[in-house]
């Protein structure tokens, strides 16, 4: 089977784990640059050229799209999906997903539960959106950011007010939530490989720290996770029709809360924590899918 990894950069863990996993099973496998992938379109055929060559004879792609350049990652999907050609991620599912709002939106719309959310186009009301929180720390996010970048912990709702104006007067969408100061600095991170759980973790912000990333130094450890959060994950993914999905989630005094849903999930932190070829899985699930 000839699969390719759509993927900015060949050395990335994630890249790599996924190559590795293919070949292993006797798969070629090229890592594509899906930025420089030109997409042709004339008189009903979809044409996609790859440095000047007509990208041919793909089997499956696996798509690892970045957060800035969403819009184009997703359009060179969609060309390869247009031409029958499996994709472990929809273009749909991925625009739906990475929007942190319209994520939020949509699991929402589903009785899904997530933090309280604010989200403002109006400078002039930020003090009063402010008084909708309980506590006086709220968080404040990017709405693209990703890794921890662009999510800050305000203090007081002085101080939250001053971030929204700044990211305001630099045209940045930011959304505010509620501060879950119960969660201690910890989430859950549930890896789903075509609707089956196959990682669990919690990470830990490292101290003086609320993020808690691992690329923020966060720790990890495997993490057994409840009845109510596995099917709350299964669900999430499920509704927004990802089929490989990492979900994020807060342990709250109201119970567990989705934080986010990550389209394009890494998978070194999952991998080194369980110990699991999570690689392998998303081959077997590519395997599966191209015979039928």
């Amino acid at each position: 089977m000839n699969i390719a990894i759509l993927s900015r950069n060949p050395a990335l863990y994630s890249t790599q784990s996924l190559a590795r996993a293919a070949r292993l099973r006797h798969h070629f496998v090229r890592i594509v640059d899906y930025m420089n992938c030109d997409l042709i379109i004339e008189g009903g055929q979809l044409t996609i050229s790859y440095h000047g060559q007509v990208l041919k004879n793909i089997d499956a792609i696996i798509p690892r799209i970045g957060a800035s350049v969403t819009t184009y990652g997703s359009a060179v999907i969609r060309q390869f999906e247009q031409k029958g050609i499996f994709s472990t991620l929809s273009s749909d599912a991925l625009i739906k997903a990475r929007d942190k709002l319209s994520c939020l939106q949509l699991l929402a719309s589903k009785n899904l539960p997530v933090p309280k959310t604010i989200v403002s186009n109006n400078s002039i009301i930020y003090g009063d959106l402010l008084q909708n929180f309980d506590d006086s720390q709220v968080v404040i996010k990017l709405i693209n950011g990703t890794h921890g970048l662009g999510v800050l912990l305000a203090e007081s709702k002085t101080q939250a007010q001053s971030i929204l104006e700044a990211f305001n007067k630099g045209k940045q969408k930011a959304l505010i939530q509620e501060f879950i100061k119960e969660s201690n600095g910890a989430d859950i991170r549930v890896f789903i490989v075509d609707e089956e759980i196959v990682g669990t973790m919690k990470r830990q912000a490292k101290e003086g720290e609320f993020r808690s990333n691992l690329h923020r130094g966060g720790s990890s450890h495997v993490e057994e996770i409840t009845k109510e959060e596995q099917d709350l994950a299964l669900s999430a993914v499920k509704f927004l029709g990802l089929k490989i999905a990492g979900v994020d989630m807060l342990r709250s005094n109201k119970g567990p809360l989705i934080l986010e849903v990550n389209a394009s999930p890494g998978l070194e932190g999952i991998e080194t924590t369980t110990g699991k070829d999570i690689a392998g899985r998303v081959i077997n699930f590519v395997e599966r899918n191209v015979k039928q």
